[in-house]
Order: C-alpha cells, then sequence, then structure tokens
C-alpha cells in the first residue's frame, strides 16, 4: 500500500533560486521524499511561492526502478492561476523527473477542469518550450513560476482561433477594430437562474450591451462593445463550466452557434444597457431589433429558428 504524509514545511532548496547546482533540486526532493514515503509512496510537500508566486502544493511519488534506471520521482503540483478576467483555474501539474535529470527534460502532464483538453496541450507545449532552455540545470520551480505569471496570456492565444475548431460556432470573428453587434445562438439552459446570472457578469466585466432574449424555447444572445471584448466573451462562453448536464454535472457549453456578426454601422443604434427579457410573440422580438436598426439582421436569422 501507499503511504501518505503530509508537511508543511517548504522544500529544502532555495524557492529563489533555481538550484545550487546540476540534480540540487532533484536530490533535495528525493531525500525529502524517501524520508516521508516509502519507495513507491507518496509524500506530500508545501512550498510557499513568496512574491514570485502564488502558494503550491506538491506530491512527490518515488517510483519504482524501470528500464536500468535506479530510480525517479515523479512531481505532481497542484496551483491556482489566474485566468482570463482573473478567474481562479486550479491548475494540476505532473513532472516526471528521470535519474538522468536535468539532463535530460521532465516528462510533463497537465490537467484542469476548467480548461479544454486543447488549453491544456497547449500548456503542456509552452512549458516544455520553456524546460529546453533550462537543460542541466534544476528547473522544476523556475516552470511553475513561469506558468503562474503566463498562463493568461497562452489561453488567450489558444482560443483566438476559437471558431475555426470543429465546434458548434459558425463563423469566425474578423479582428478589425471598432464597435461591434454579435448574434448568439443558445440550444438550452437547464441551470437557467445561474446561467443568466453568469451572462450578466461577463457583459457587466466586459462592458458590452445588448439583450439576452427568451421565447418558448428561443433564446439568444445580442451584444454589442468593441471587438476584444466580444472575443473574450466568447471564449468564456465556450470553456467555462456554466450549465449542467442531464444528470445535473456542471458543463460547459457546446450548443452555441454564432449566427452573425457585424460592424456597427452608422444607422445602427448602440443599446445603453445589457438586459434580460423575455417575449411571448416574435413580433415583440421583431421591434427590439427594429428600435437598435437591426431588422435585417433579425429577418435573416430569427424567423429561421422557428421552423
Amino acid at each position: 500500500m501507499e503511504g501518505a504524509v503530509r508537511s508543511a514545511s517548504p522544500l529544502p532548496w532555495n524557492p529563489l533560486s533555481g538550484g545550487a547546482g546540476p540534480c540540487t533540486e532533484t536530490r533535495a526532493v528525493t531525500r525529502r521524499a524517501k524520508r516521508l514515503a516509502p519507495p513507491g509512496g507518496i509524500a506530500d510537500l508545501r512550498q510557499e511561492g513568496g512574491d514570485r508566486g502564488a502558494p503550491w502544493r506538491l506530491r512527490a511519488r518515488l517510483t519504482p526502478p524501470q528500464g536500468g534506471e535506479t530510480d525517479g520521482i515523479t512531481l505532481r503540483i497542484q496551483t491556482s492561476v489566474k485566468g482570463l478576467l482573473d478567474s481562479d483555474i486550479l491548475l494540476k501539474l505532473s513532472f516526471h523527473l528521470p535519474i538522468s535529470y536535468p539532463s535530460s527534460l521532465p516528462n510533463i502532464s497537465i490537467n484542469s477542469e476548467q480548461l479544454t483538453r486543447a488549453q491544456c496541450k497547449d500548456v503542456k507545449e509552452r512549458l516544455l518550450e520553456q524546460a529546453k532552455r533550462h537543460l542541466s540545470e534544476p528547473m522544476v520551480h523556475e516552470l511553475v513560476l513561469w506558468i503562474q505569471q503566463n498562463i493568461k496570456h497562452i489561453i488567450g492565444q489558444s482560443e483566438t482561433s476559437v471558431c475555426n475548431e470543429k465546434s458548434t460556432l459558425s463563423r469566425c470573428i474578423s479582428t478589425e477594430d471598432g464597435i461591434w453587434t454579435i448574434l448568439l445562438h443558445l440550444d438550452h439552459m437547464r441551470a437557467k437562474t445561474k446561467y443568466v446570472k453568469t451572462v450578466e457578469k461577463w457583459t457587466s466585466d466586459l462592458r458590452l450591451t445588448g439583450r439576452l432574449m427568451f421565447m418558448g424555447k428561443i433564446i439568444l444572445i445580442l451584444l454589442q462593445g468593441d471587438r476584444t471584448s466580444i472575443k473574450e466573451y466568447l471564449i468564456l462562453q465556450k470553456t467555462s463550466k456554466v450549465d449542467v448536464d442531464s444528470s445535473g454535472k456542471k458543463c460547459k457549453e457546446k450548443m452555441i452557434s454564432v449566427l452573425c456578426e457585424t460592424k456597427v454601422q452608422s444607422e445602427h443604434k448602440r443599446f445603453q444597457a445589457f438586459e434580460v427579457k423575455e417575449y411571448s410573440t416574435l413580433d415583440e422580438i421583431q421591434k427590439e431589433f427594429e428600435a437598435a436598426g437591426l431588422i435585417d439582421l433579425f429577418s435573416e436569422f430569427v424567423p429561421a429558428l422557428l421552423k
């Protein structure tokens, strides 16, 4: 059976340096892990990030000999990082350090419930690129600090072409500057109250105006705002667990379509706020679009949703 021990003391290497020399990091963690857990067991260690990063927990698993190696060590690190709009992301990183580390790169795996598989893959690739720059130097601590500081940028880059992926987003948005209008269609909302509050928070944070419109089973989101904010909204809409599935488990929005996106023209009127509205008839929705100078948008896309 695996042994498990918890310790609140910091790791025995200086958190403000990369280590005193080759394998210092590995030997330090290995020595401490061996004292806390038997081979094949787990040692729980904790490192306070100080002024260079957020606190993170480290789990060290000593692996049995394989392929002629005398030993190896797997470090599992959990750290909370800030994503888009400063949302909290619990990042789980696993570093397997071979006996030849740091002359050889560690094997890295990434997992997070707040990120998509594609985003986790991008984070892993960027970490491996960074690791190559530290070859022959202790690097795990530096890699953790680096990802804490750069995760937001990596996520943003991985979602720039969000509608080019095989998803239900039907059209990609131009990167031109200016005020834009975008019309989204949602297939359903199971956790309606929570979903609506989340959309209201996102639009408030991003300073977007428009309407969240309900009529029977039709759900539309009409947004206006600057290009960057609309793109960030789409990223949040696609990557956040905003609804629940049929079993009541939190899930991401997979049934959303971008019906249309267009730059605001002189004949268009700007919405002054974001409002949630219920409509009884299609005529009521049509009047909403007419008031905003968007009757062509309505005629082309909305009636077809009733068929």
